[in-house]
């Protein structure tokens, strides 16, 4: 699914992260300390390389909301913009600070230059954000950004499931409805 709102446009699909090649920066759900990890932020370490971690070693840690940026090391992608998502239920006000991850994202992505961003559902997986929650989260703060955007052309959204990708796609055409 695709959507274009003034000028830019939001993506849906189903995917790996690690495999947007036509993509400027991908953004890792982060742990605290920025290490390899599980689930999506240990597919990106595996496919940066150990060069990843060691440039994020001096930038941890980060609290609930923060984002940082470092290079792609040998992804793809030019860049990679690390967020710590919030552990549903436990960091408060969740919602908030899940929001504050996509902002920052595409703040620092402005201040790169960079054209496009891939991110994938931030805290949905080990940190048990509700994918229908989070979704709502995610898609109301990128396009509450847009007016705000003057270098972010393409943002997609990588989903790993087709129940993810649905209530994705759900959702954007709920938002952007009339």
């Amino acid at each position: 699914m695709q959507k274009q709102i003034s000028g830019v446009i939001i993506e849906c699909l189903r995917g790996n992260i690690v495999e947007q090649p036509d993509i400027m920066a991908i953004v890792n759900p982060a742990n605290a300390q920025l290490k390899p990890g599980g689930g999506v932020a240990g597919a990106i370490h595996r496919a940066a390389g150990p060069g990843l971690e060691e440039e994020c070693r001096p930038l941890a840690p980060l609290e609930p909301g923060q984002a940082v940026i470092t290079g792609g090391h040998n992804l793809p992608n030019k860049f990679v913009i690390h967020c710590l998502g919030p552990v549903y239920g436990v960091d408060q006000p969740d919602d908030e600070l899940l929001a504050n991850c996509y902002r920052k994202a595409l703040l620092l992505a402005e201040e790169h230059g960079i054209e496009s961003i891939a991110f994938p559902a931030i805290s949905t997986g080990f940190f048990r954000y509700p994918i229908e929650k989070a979704t709502n989260v995610a898609l109301k703060t990128v396009l509450e950004m847009i007016p705000k955007l003057s270098r972010v052309k393409k943002i997609r959204f990588v989903l790993f499931t087709d129940f993810d990708l649905a209530v994705y796609e759900t959702t954007l055409a709920r938002l952007t409805a009339g």
